[in-house]
């Protein structure tokens, strides 16, 4: 029975200071099937992947590829025995050029293994684009490419090490819908050629359009897996919340009120540059700012936050102008941002929860002589943690620790 599941996770349990994360989870992949992995935020599916890499070490649970049980220490190890991960948040040397990139820490050698054989990293780069029909030049570097590229190359690389299985974690998040449609065009190729692949998204039309099974997770336990053929939309999102939904989105009736900020004309000084924008936010509204990925969507709003200078332009708040030269100025007038690399620009990575939830609002914790109310700090802290359901043992653990989702719920809760 088991020799049809090229990759089996059976009964796989962690937890974290007492608090079970994961909870008896099974995960069955069959060779040349694309298979997603659902779950909200929370729900496991970062955990049970980071026990697959030997990133953590489970509590219980054995792990077989092609019916021989393993345990990979870390995540070479996992990528030596042919399983790779392409993370959502991708970790490159932007510096170096994509050979580089693909082959680092591993560079072939000429005879006499003195000296890399740059001829060899090249044919084989080459060999592995037009595995996958990708046109980019091996001799660039990395920081001239697209999100979209980027990631090709980081499939290119784990192909590379003759995979098995390959995990895709939320990997459309920063594309366009003709670079979503290319990465399906190379998952179907990479289907075809017989491997398994694991698929983390919460875009249900991605999950009908790519996927063959989806197991679901919910709150660390396993669900349970179907056919995707088999799924609806509805059926989906009752296994990820417990419950149906009969109206996912409700009529809500609201007044939008009087204009509450207005930005005229903005202009930034240095490239890449926002030129002539203006537009108005009216109480109670949300306004979406719409493009293509390099349309300086996010220049735009940062350029309102203070951390982009201004050539000209003007910035009205509650009817009165302000100018904003910094983020600083931007917090003193009410304003918060969420930036779209959180991993880079939103988190402190090596603080705990605490830290990053009060850093914002710091000034206001200071006590006598200037000292932090550390009590006033731990219960704004939990409050959060409770507000905005947000899976951690305690606040004392390391945001890093988290998954993307709750790291995310904790930058809002520091701007709340």
């Amino acid at each position: 029975m088991s020799a049809e599941f090229l990759l089996r996770l059976e009964n796989i349990t962690k937890s974290f200071s007492g608090v079970t994360v994961l909870d008896n989870v099974n995960l069955n992949v069959r060779a040349g099937t694309v298979h997603a992995l659902m779950g909200e935020n929370g729900a496991g599916k970062s955990t049970i992947m980071k026990c697959l890499f030997g990133i953590y070490k489970q509590d219980h649970g054995q792990f077989f590829l092609e019916d021989e049980e393993f345990n990979f220490t870390d995540p070479k190890h996992a990528l030596e025995q042919g399983v790779s991960m392409v993370h959502q948040e991708l970790n490159q040397v932007l510096q170096r050029t994509v050979i580089d990139n693909i082959w680092l820490g591993r560079y072939p050698k000429k005879a006499l293994g003195l000296f890399v054989d740059e001829d060899k990293m090249l044919e084989d780069t080459r060999a592995l684009f037009n595995r996958i029909n990708v046109d980019i030049d091996p001799t660039v570097k990395l920081e001239t490419l697209s999100v979209s590229q980027r990631q090709m190359v980081e499939i290119a690389k784990a192909i590379s090490y003759d995979a098995k299985v390959i995990v895709l974690d939320e990997p459309t998040s920063s594309l366009t819908e003709n670079e979503v449609n290319k990465l399906f065009e190379i998952m179907r190729t990479l289907r075809e050629s017989g491997l398994g692949i694991i698929y983390i998204s919460h875009k249900m039309e991605e999950i009908f359009e790519i996927s063959d099974e989806v197991t679901v997770l919910r709150d660390g336990q396993y669900i349970g897996t179907k056919f995707t053929k088999d799924l609806d939309m509805d059926k989906i999102i009752n296994m990820m919340v417990g419950r149906n939904l009969e109206n996912r989105f409700p009529q809500k009736e609201h007044v939008v009120g009087e204009p509450i900020m207005e930005v005229k004309n903005f202009t930034t000084l240095y490239k890449p540059k926002v030129k002539d924008v203006s537009f108005t936010l009216n109480k109670g509204e949300i306004l979406g700012v719409s493009g293509l990925v390099g349309s300086r969507r996010t220049e735009l709003v940062e350029a309102i936050f203070g951390a982009r200078t201004l050539e000209f332009g003007e910035l009205i708040l509650h009817g009165e102008p302000v100018d904003i030269k910094s983020p600083v100025d931007a917090i003193k007038h009410g304003m918060a941002l969420i930036t779209e690399e959180r991993r880079e620009t939103g988190i402190y990575p090596v603080a705990d929860i605490k830290f990053n939830t009060t850093i914002a609002n710091v000034h206001n914790y200071k006590g006598f002589l200037g000292l932090l109310n550390n009590t006033q700090m731990y219960d704004d802290t939990e409050l959060q943690i409770q507000k905005m359901r947000i899976k951690t043992p305690h606040q004392r653990e390391l945001i890093r620790a988290l998954s993307g989702g709750n790291q995310q719920k904790v930058i809002i809760g520091r701007w709340l």
